[in-house]
């Protein structure tokens, strides 16, 4: 099983969610984080008065998943959330060693 966490821009997050769901992929958390890449952050205008804002405001999803479905996700995602502009985000991939469900019991892909 893999966790994939996808750091992708807030207006792209109902587009990403929906595209996965047409690949049967109903499961995931969602966080909102902020953070910088590249892109660096920006300057803004507030009251007259210039000043830099670094962390950008951006969307996590979290979703663990079998083996088999790791790059039909991956690609969902990065076709969906892709705009071509800076800050489009990243995907990170993590093995996971056992995944629990509480009111059953059941393990691992079972418990997906």
């Amino acid at each position: 099983m893999k966790k994939i966490e996808a750091i992708i821009k807030p207006f792209k997050l109902d587009d990403v969610r929906e595209a996965l769901a047409e690949v049967n992929i109903m499961g995931m958390t969602v966080s909102e984080v902020r953070g910088f890449g590249r892109q660096k952050g920006h300057t803004e205008l507030y009251r007259g008065a210039e000043y830099m804002v670094d962390f950008l405001p951006k969307v996590k999803v979290e979703i663990v998943v079998a083996d088999s479905e790791v790059e039909k996700c991956v690609e969902c995602i990065t076709d969906t959330a892709q705009t071509g502009k800076i800050g489009d985000g990243k995907i990170f991939i993590s093995n996971v060693e056992r995944v629990i469900r509480i009111r059953t019991g059941e393990e691992n892909e079972e418990a997906l």
